[in-house]
């Protein structure tokens, strides 16, 4: 696992600039003019994506992963209603919270905005969950539950997931793209540890999130639950973005996006209650 991390991060380093001039060409020539609008940072964390991507098949004949079963999954007769239920359960409480943003006028809507943009968020939350799922609670959990108990397992699974997505080098870190500057974005990725509130407010978060999931995914053996949970929480907070703008931060409740702050945190842990009830509904059916 170490090796697959290490090769990923190398990948994704040395993608990166190849990913940003090919993007930035097809721009020029009028070839999806969009990419135009994304900085250097945005290919790196795809680069990365498209290594651990890459490198998968050779970690699963490594690890000698035939089946699904190898890593604790099993069909899922009813996947498309846990695929309902689980976004359902996630886009929920986040919607309310985004009311309650804009009651407060801590968010406003916007003075213009496209619907047309709104929807360009559809294929990354389509996308997105299906990948991060597959790798996060597919392959590494399942990994891990080979070796040690289930908890233990949700813990580090959500603390790698946490961990991979809190690294992000600050915007326009890199202005001028160098064929090492994946290398540079990886070192300013550790930037943001030195303001603690942001770590405590947006890594906990993401543990919390990465913990959901894992419960989801070990509850039912499955993972179609957590890719709507997934999906769910994607859509809601990119949509928002793109309808709403923020007037203030108040840290340490509300911070600089969805993920950071106390608020944040605690639409989470409602989430992960209504989550529980839904579990525990399930097993209580199967029981009578």
């Amino acid at each position: 696992m170490l090796a697959y991390f290490a090769g990923t991060i190398l990948f994704g380093a040395l993608a990166a600039p190849v990913l940003f001039w090919t993007a930035e060409a097809l721009a020029t020539r009028g070839i999806f003019p969009a990419l135009a609008q994304f900085d250097f940072e945005s290919f790196f964390h795809r680069a990365l994506l498209l290594g651990a991507i890459v490198l998968l098949w050779p970690l699963l004949r490594w690890l000698k992963v035939r089946r699904r079963d190898d890593l604790g999954l099993e069909p899922n007769r009813h996947w498309l209603r846990h695929l309902a239920i689980g976004f359902l359960l996630s886009s929920l409480p986040v919607v309310g919270c985004e009311l309650f943003l804009l009651l407060s006028d801590a968010y406003s809507i916007r003075a213009s905005f496209s619907w047309l943009n709104v929807l360009e968020v559809l294929p990354t939350a389509i996308v997105v969950p299906f990948i991060e799922e597959a790798l996060f609670r597919g392959l590494f959990l399942g990994v891990l539950l080979r070796a040690i108990r289930p908890w233990p397992a949700n813990v580090v699974s959500a603390g790698i997931f946490s961990i991979v997505h809190f690294l992000k080098a600050p915007d326009q870190t890199t202005t001028l793209v160098q064929w090492y500057s994946g290398f540079v974005s990886l070192a300013h990725s550790f930037d943001q540890f030195r303001e603690p509130m942001l770590v405590l407010g947006g890594f906990t978060t993401l543990l919390v999130i990465g913990i959901i999931l894992a419960h989801v995914r070990l509850a039912t053996r499955s993972l179609w639950a957590p890719i709507g949970l997934h999906a769910g929480w994607i859509l809601t907070s990119m949509a928002f973005a793109k309808i709403a703008r923020r007037n203030w931060m108040l840290l340490p409740w509300l911070g600089k996006n969805l993920l950071i702050g106390l608020l944040p945190l605690a639409v989470m842990l409602v989430t992960w209650l209504l989550v529980s009830v839904w579990l525990n509904y399930g097993r209580l059916r199967q029981t009578t």
